[in-house]
């Protein structure tokens, strides 16, 4: 398998990794341009502009955009995230150019027409609507916005219904004219491509892109907090939160291994003590999400009523213990873990076309397989003890949604991890 980079004079950089036997390619544009990246009265504007870029472009119209893809048999979609806005599709070897075409007919020509805005806001407040009825999907903003109070790190993507409400034609242009510049673009793709090929397609459609000043987004600082919503629900969900390196920190891969061990899997210590020996729930994890500049490790668990205080002491308790007796057989397995997640996971050109956009915007290269394998291998017993000492040096974040009043608050917590 090759990777190959190039980057036009502008700015915008083109990663393409093929991948031999394959029939199929993914493609797709990676932006710069998430929600850490709005001003406030923008909030919800990223997501917003994902919607709204598959709506009619100068050359298509919405049907037109969705036929032409479907018509070879291929898939088109999007997402948002607080960092990135991402149009990606999955075609046939033949159909590549087509995509590039489809793709950045979308990114770069989108017509923002007043009834289509007004089509989509409805879905939009739809989805935030189906958000705020998912307690296992909300809590986890509230999460973050505990973790990140009054920062942009903190606000949900999907933005509050009022701010939603009020987006028109000109605030979505705004926000492309602020951010969607050749130099906040990568193009990523795997699978049966031909990168010298793609260059050129690239070339005609992205050389003469002017450059844009986008402004540097506001550094997230974790804080710390808590967020707690009462409601007559089955299950009372309680998510915690806790200050982690930033994915350009080598010690973010401490940090996962970490978190693979707490609560990654059926053999992880939250998963054995909390629901295999206590009975005390059906469902608990724990990841690491990284970001730039930051990164919040997060536990999730949903469980009974009478049983949310003892949850949330077991909890502490075991991220307390971790410091002292973590085992090298348990750091093992979670390297394990890891490293086959990864693998098997890029056995997809889908999967490869967005590692390659994601190192490409942290590390503007791509590392070696080989070489973040060593990174994870490099991770012993006594570094992950040493990092799990460091949960008590700040306070945790902590979010309840359901019948949670008589759950312990984030000081009795922090004061128990400290103890």
């Amino acid at each position: 398998m090759s990777v190959q980079i190039t980057r036009l004079a502008n700015g915008f950089r083109i990663v393409t990794e093929h991948m031999p036997g394959l029939q199929s390619a993914s493609v797709g544009i990676w932006v710069g341009a998430g929600g850490r990246h709005e001003a406030p009265e923008q909030n919800g504007i990223a997501h917003f502009l994902e919607h709204m870029a598959f709506k009619g472009t100068e050359r298509r119209s919405a049907l037109q955009i969705a036929e032409q893809i479907e018509d070879v048999g291929g898939y088109i979609n999007a997402y948002t995230s607080r960092e990135v806005t991402a149009y990606y599709a999955r075609v046939l070897r033949d159909d590549v150019p087509l995509a590039v075409d489809l793709i950045s007919d979308i990114v770069l020509n989108p017509v923002f027409d007043a009834r289509e805005i007004e089509v989509e806001r409805g879905v939009i407040l739809q989805e935030i609507g189906q958000a705020m009825d998912t307690p296992d999907d909300i809590i986890f903003d509230w999460l973050q916005e505990a973790a990140y109070p009054e920062q942009p790190m903190g606000r949900t993507i999907l933005g509050p219904s009022e701010r939603v409400q009020a987006f028109d034609r000109n605030d979505l242009t705004r926000f492309v004219q602020q951010n969607y510049g050749p130099g906040q673009m990568i193009l990523s793709a795997a699978g049966a491509v031909d990168h010298d090929h793609i260059v050129r397609l690239a070339e005609a459609i992205f050389a003469d892109l002017p450059a844009v000043s986008q402004s540097s987004p506001e550094r997230g600082v974790y804080r710390g907090g808590e967020a707690r919503h009462v409601k007559d629900l089955e299950q009372a969900h309680v998510a915690l939160g806790f200050a982690q390196p930033g994915y350009r920190d080598d010690d973010i891969y401490t940090a996962q291994i970490y978190a693979g061990v707490m609560g990654g899997g059926m053999s992880s210590r939250l998963f054995q003590e909390a629901r295999e020996k206590r009975g005390l729930c059906y469902t608990i994890f724990a990841s690491v999400g990284a970001y730039a500049d930051t990164g919040l490790l997060t536990v999730y668990a949903g469980t009974a009523e009478a049983d949310v205080a003892d949850l949330s002491c077991l909890t502490i308790d075991e991220l307390k213990r971790s410091a002292e007796d973590m085992t090298e057989a348990e750091v093992a397995r979670a390297r394990a873990q890891m490293k086959s997640g990864m693998l098997m996971g890029l056995e997809s050109p889908s999967s490869r076309a967005e590692r390659l956009a994601r190192v490409v915007a942290i590390w503007d290269r791509v590392p070696p397989l080989e070489e973040v394998v060593a990174r994870i291998d490099a991770v012993d017993a006594s570094a992950v003890r040493a990092h799990a000492e460091h949960l008590t040096e700040a306070a945790p974040a902590l979010a309840l949604y359901g019948p949670v009043s008589s759950a312990p608050d984030a000081d009795t917590l922090r004061a128990r991890l400290a103890a």
